[in-house]
């Protein structure tokens, strides 16, 4: 079925309705109609696009214009000397002398003949296009989903690489009163000096652009800042890496203005958890 679909749109069946083809080609296309219903289908289909094209695309021309073609027409053939005359030409050694057509009605005959080829060709090129820009759509959805499955994937490396290794401890901040559904959970390796957020579990209020949640680590019970962060969506698949602390009694975040505080608003605290 995939080689069939790909046969109807390799656009050889669009030639085929134009002439554009060569015997082989044109006896290849009506062995498989005949065998394939699709494909006979598909033909009758793009026969009656073109048909449909044509007679929505004609123009009924004024009645000026209309005398002026036939008149043109007119000129034409009696200077093209297709009519008889009365006297015929000489006759030298059984030999009648013609007349040469004139070069210009030539390439006008030639261009009207051309007229529905042309219109046949703009329908094809068409449909050749939709086809091209659905092909293009569906690349840019792939693309996407690619994406959005490796963001996922180095996540879960990450995730699996901190919370496998034993010199980090998983510590759980819960909700203070004021904000009881808040929950987050940071990473602390005492032996690397390192602090991180797990942002895919985080689970507070977005913040606005006037401010930014800050992570307090309690050292020797005063607070130290190991700084800011966004609770974005764009976030949401990251283990954020915070500023490195080597030792620690507890962990809190508060919301602060934009570019953090040097000490801690307390009745702006979210979430606190200890060792």
């Amino acid at each position: 079925m995939e080689d069939i679909k790909a046969y109807i749109e390799s656009g050889i069946l669009e030639l085929y309705v134009l002439g554009d083809v060569t015997p082989s080609e044109k006896l290849h296309v009506e062995e498989m109609a005949s065998k394939h219903p699709v494909i006979k289908a598909e033909l009758g289909e793009i026969e009656r696009s073109m048909e449909l094209f044509a007679s929505a695309n004609a123009v009924e021309p004024s009645a000026q214009l209309r005398d002026r073609v036939l008149n043109s027409l007119l000129t034409n053939f009696g200077d093209d000397n297709n009519f008889p005359s009365k006297h015929p030409q000489p006759v030298k050694d059984n030999v009648i002398a013609m007349a040469a057509p004139k070069a210009n009605s030539f390439y006008k005959y030639a261009f009207a003949a051309c007229l529905p080829l042309l219109i046949a060709s703009i329908v094809v090129l068409f449909s050749v296009y939709n086809k091209l820009e659905n092909a293009n759509t569906q690349l840019i959805a792939l693309n996407s989903t690619n994406q959005k499955f490796s963001s996922t994937v180095n996540f879960m490396d990450r995730q699996l690489s901190i919370y496998r290794d034993t010199s980090f401890k998983v510590i759980k901040l819960k909700g203070t009163a004021n904000h009881a559904n808040a929950l987050m959970l940071i990473a602390f390796s005492p032996a690397k000096k390192k602090v991180v957020i797990d942002m895919a579990d985080l689970k507070m209020p977005a913040n606005d652009k006037e401010h930014q949640y800050q992570l307090w680590a309690l050292v020797s019970g005063k607070p130290v800042s190991l700084g800011v962060f966004d609770k974005d969506a764009a976030d949401s698949s990251l283990m954020k890496e915070m500023k490195s602390v080597p030792v620690a009694q507890a962990f809190a975040v508060t919301l602060e203005p934009r570019g953090g505080s040097i000490n801690p608003t307390m009745d702006q605290m979210m979430v606190i958890g200890t060792l």
